[in-house]
């Protein structure tokens, strides 16, 4: 098989085809790269106007490169082989919108230093166990929750699913598209 694309030269096919530099843009999308990108590099930090960055649909297995993006908002991951999220620790404080479904995340312990997350889709991954799920209670602004397709979501009525899940998250308002009524 071809080697993968690295980011570099995805960002330079991005700036050919939006006839724009990728330092000044504030939305940036990598997704669907053929060949897909496995890593995600350090080239990254230089997007520092950045507000929203996509980068689903490859085949990353581990955030990392991320500490300069500091108005970064919205980052999307769906659709790669996310075993962690180990690395997003940067985005602490800017990061609102993280989107995670269809990976291979079982853990999610990092989620727990994100002050400023609203949204957090995380459907269809490995996530087996309550005590994993009550992490998304500690960001102080999580409200909007996709969690579909995790075993312990599966292994449930999901009725019982919802109402155990509102109870234990009491700043849930959306929960996989549904506003949440208490």
């Amino acid at each position: 098989m071809a080697k993968p694309t690295n980011i570099k030269d995805a960002l330079a096919k991005w700036e050919d085809r939006n006839k724009q530099q990728a330092t000044t843009a504030t939305e940036i999308g990598l997704q669907f790269q053929y060949p897909p990108i496995e890593k995600m590099d350090p080239i990254l930090n230089s997007l520092t106007e950045c507000q929203k960055l996509s980068l689903s649909s490859n085949m990353i297995e581990k955030i990392s490169g991320i500490s300069g993006m500091k108005n970064l908002k919205i980052l999307s991951l769906a659709r790669n082989n996310l075993k962690t999220l180990n690395g997003i620790e940067p985005l602490a404080d800017t990061l609102e919108e993280l989107w995670v479904s269809y990976n291979n995340i079982e853990k999610i312990k990092p989620l727990e230093v994100m002050k400023a997350l609203r949204v957090f889709y995380i459907s269809n991954n490995v996530i087996k166990d309550w005590a994993e799920f009550m992490r998304m209670g500690i960001p102080p602004n999580l409200s909007d929750i996709t969690f579909g397709g995790n075993p312990l979501h599966e292994n449930m009525d999901p009725a019982a699913f919802t109402a155990e899940a509102i109870r234990r998250l009491p700043n849930l308002r959306k929960l996989d598209g549904e506003p949440v009524i208490r």
